[in-house]
């Protein structure tokens, strides 16, 4: 059985990773099937970030998932940073900000979305946080990296956030499975409080 701090360090890093991964890959465009002007690779690795969130909330609550969203942003943008981001392309700086505001802002309201909603049927709290998450992280990010640069943010955001919404959904899977191994936070407190 994994420690709580353990864990802690697992989701953080996880989260870390996932934020560096697809700051990366955020850059190169799908080009099959004529959809380079609709989706970035970025769009299919970032959704799992919700998942980790979603994850530490309800392991943890959402104090420690808040710390997990900050651990991850801080090491993610270290990461971004070093191995992501070209200092002499604006583009490239662009989308370091553009991510950071983008990842931070989203992930804060996922938790305190999930939050509100932990005690609803179990697919509503990750489905709808992450929904919310992804319009905000989406909407931040792609205006801030790439509006006034000549690229069609627009849609590339709404291609974005198409595959987001697919994720979002197919993440349900793996949360389903995942909570029956993690007790509840608020199964915790009642217990307690009894």
């Amino acid at each position: 059985m994994l420690k709580k701090e353990n864990f802690f360090l697992i989701l953080a890093f996880s989260m870390a990773f996932i934020v560096a991964l697809s700051n990366y890959l955020v850059q190169f465009p799908v080009n099959y099937f004529g959809l380079k002007d609709f989706f970035t690779y970025g769009a299919f690795s970032y959704p799992v970030a919700f998942l980790i969130t979603d994850l530490a909330n309800r392991k943890f609550g959402k104090i420690t998932a808040r710390k997990i969203v900050y651990v991850g942003f801080v090491f993610g943008l270290i990461l971004t940073l070093c191995f992501s981001t070209d200092f002499s392309n604006l583009i490239s700086k662009r989308i370091a900000v553009g991510s950071g505001v983008a990842f931070l802002i989203a992930q804060l309201f996922d938790v305190q979305i999930f939050d509100k909603l932990r005690k609803k049927i179990w697919f509503v709290a990750p489905l709808v946080s992450s929904l919310i998450g992804s319009f905000i992280d989406t909407f931040l990010f792609f205006s801030i990296a790439f509006y006034g640069t000549g690229i069609n943010w627009i849609t590339l955001s709404l291609g974005d956030l198409s595959v987001k919404i697919f994720v979002a959904l197919v993440m349900l899977i793996p949360f389903k499975i995942l909570i029956y191994k993690f007790k509840d936070v608020s199964n915790v407190k009642k217990k307690v409080s009894v």
